[in-house]
């Protein structure tokens, strides 16, 4: 019977993602702290940070996984004709604070406040200053009205948010982030838990086994890959 690990402060190590409970679904360990190494050893393994501001750091990795290949991206008419006429532009890491902050705020069904707490939005500021956390930006009119943010180690993009504040912003975002992955060549985007939103996008849901070892294929690729390129012409005729 699996029991919850309780993190050594000393150490960045975790245990198997195997090890994670049933019920609640993919809860390995408890403790630690958010900063830049525990985060991205974290990472490396499929695991990720998720609690509410009165609860202690908790650690999971679900199971199943739920999983956006890029190439598998669903378009529907609507946004395929939103995203020719470039009604919105797009950009990358211009405000990766300011996103984060967004996705903080935006209410959520069935959510009473928010998981993206300051130490949080201080953890992940740090990993994008490092070039490890990125966000797609999406304008209307010089205003800033939707995005996304997460982490890329290797050839594994992990989604953490994204927020909306006009018509299918968050999926232009969501768009443009998996085209240009894509591009590049990238193995999976980790979408974490599934909902009706990501299916609808195309995400899937694949077993613990399977996605440890896409992350184990796919992470210690060291291609550069120029975030600061432009991201409007992902979608031009």
């Amino acid at each position: 019977m699996s029991t919850v690990s309780w993190l050594d402060p000393a150490s960045v190590e975790f245990p198997t993602p195997d090890q994670a409970l049933e019920d609640p679904n993919g809860l390995l360990a408890v403790g630690g702290d958010l900063s830049p190494e525990r985060l991205i050893a974290a990472y490396r393994l499929g695991i990720f940070p998720w609690f509410e501001e009165s609860q202690p750091i908790l650690w999971w990795s679900p199971s199943p996984r739920a999983v956006l290949f890029p190439a598998n991206i669903y378009l529907s008419k609507s946004l395929k004709k939103r995203l020719r006429r470039q009604q919105y532009s797009v950009s990358c890491d211009q405000q990766f604070s300011q996103v984060m902050q967004h996705c903080a705020n935006i209410p959520r069904q069935g959510q009473d406040g928010t998981w993206i707490t300051d130490d949080m939005l201080e953890a992940y500021c740090q990993l994008f200053e490092q070039g490890i956390a990125h966000s797609i930006e999406v304008w209307f009119e010089g205003e800033l009205i939707g995005g996304l943010y997460g982490i890329a180690i290797g050839k594994i993009f992990y989604g953490e948010s994204m927020f909306s504040l006009r018509t299918d912003a968050s999926k232009v975002a969501f768009a443009h982030l998996a085209k240009q992955l894509d591009n590049w060549h990238f193995a999976l985007i980790d979408c974490q838990v599934s909902n009706p939103h990501l299916t609808r996008l195309g995400a899937e849901e694949i077993d613990r086994g399977l996605f440890s070892q896409l992350l184990s294929d796919n992470i210690d690729n060291t291609d550069h890959h120029n975030w600061s390129a432009d991201w409007n012409s992902l979608f031009a005729i």
